[in-house]
């Protein structure tokens, strides 16, 4: 696994993206948050926001702001509609997901960097 500063650094520089790759449950996403989520040990929030695409909350959102927050107990995990709006909330009682905090964005099913939006 990636230490956070250079995840964070290699992050940075994703925008757009030239490839999509499909989760079995049904999103696509980017060639950074394949990065991401090869080096950060970080495949579990994927599954994490695919299993959430179920809730009539959430799948009805065009757009969708996912954040991830690491804490002492573990990792507090959120979805806002991108005005605030709470759609869900999950605590992660263990993990060891590098970064502090991070964001992804869902856009018509496709997950994504902030910087690839």
């Amino acid at each position: 696994m990636m230490n956070a500063e250079q995840l964070s650094n290699d992050l940075a520089h994703f925008s757009g993206s030239e490839n999509v790759y499909r989760h079995t449950m049904g999103y696509v996403y980017t060639d950074g948050v394949k990065y991401l989520a090869e080096n950060a040990g970080a495949f579990w929030l994927l599954d994490l926001i695919a299993s959430y695409r179920a809730k009539p909350k959430v799948r009805r959102e065009p757009f969708v702001v996912w954040n991830v927050r690491v804490c002492s107990k573990g990792a507090i995990v959120t979805a806002d509609d991108g005005n605030g709006n709470k759609l869900a909330t999950q605590r992660i009682p263990f993990t060891d997901f590098p970064l502090a905090e991070i964001k992804l964005y869902v856009s018509d099913g496709v997950i994504m960097l902030p910087t690839e939006y």
